[in-house]
């Protein structure tokens, strides 16, 4: 699919992955870390059993979802207040974007701003923290995996809320969004940008599909779908 971004469609809309698509590392693990060595220095003497977590993970005894729910446990708690993480969210954001961003993702992303295009980022990270950097970023609407907040607004517990925003479950949170905001796809002109094979469902819903510097197994893909590949490390 490549159709041009002809000026009568309702909207344009660009989505992009965020870690190692936008971000030049993972975020995940930097954040539990940021606010572990800040809060509560004590838990990283639980970083063997993040390892054990990590192993169980590779066997395959446990899923994604259950490893970042282990994760967040260990190095931040059972259950805190959000009130007490944001700050750390805040600085760990302000980290994120002064080292740690592709630059020629910065900007892709002032020229997709530029073309009119409404950005959202999709991505497995926590809402707790990426809603930070997407502010800083200038992105018009986030997708991230949530966590449970049963007791209040305030009130966070180290367990997902519905699934982990990856892959098929991040295209079906996108296909709820476009819905909650009366777009149909033949409505819209959209670009997808991302880094992971995982995000194969949403590069081929895509009209331009951009594999930004590619996992091996998306670099391969790329090619056999049309699909522009492109190395934002170069710059």
């Amino acid at each position: 699919m490549d159709r041009p971004p002809a000026p009568d469609y309702a909207h344009r809309i660009a989505m992009y992955d965020m870690d190692r698509t936008i971000t030049r590392a993972g975020t995940y693990s930097g954040f539990l870390m940021h606010v572990a060595r800040r809060r509560q220095p004590w838990r990283l003497l639980l970083l063997p059993l993040v390892a054990l977590a990590g192993l169980a993970y590779a066997l395959r005894l446990i899923d994604r979802s259950r490893l970042k729910a282990i994760n967040l446990r260990l190095l931040v708690g059972k259950r805190f207040r959000r009130s007490e993480i944001a700050p750390l969210a805040e600085s760990y954001a302000d980290k994120v974007v002064a080292r740690g961003l592709h630059p020629a993702a910065l900007d892709q992303i002032a020229a997709d701003r530029a073309a009119g295009y409404r950005l959202l980022l999709a991505t497995a990270s926590f809402h707790l923290y990426v809603d930070a950097i997407a502010r800083r970023l200038g992105i018009d609407d986030v997708l991230a995996t949530r966590l449970d907040e049963p007791d209040g607004a305030d009130h966070v517990h180290a367990r997902l809320a519905g699934d982990n925003c990856y892959g098929e479950a991040k295209f079906a949170r996108i296909g709820e969004w476009l819905a909650d905001n009366d777009i149909t796809r033949e409505a819209a002109h959209i670009r997808a940008y991302s880094d992971h094979v995982s995000d194969r469902p949403m590069l081929h819903f895509a009209d331009q599909a951009v594999a930004t510097t590619p996992s091996r197994r998306l670099k391969k893909l790329a090619p056999t779908m049309g699909w522009q590949v492109v190395d934002w490390r170069q710059k």
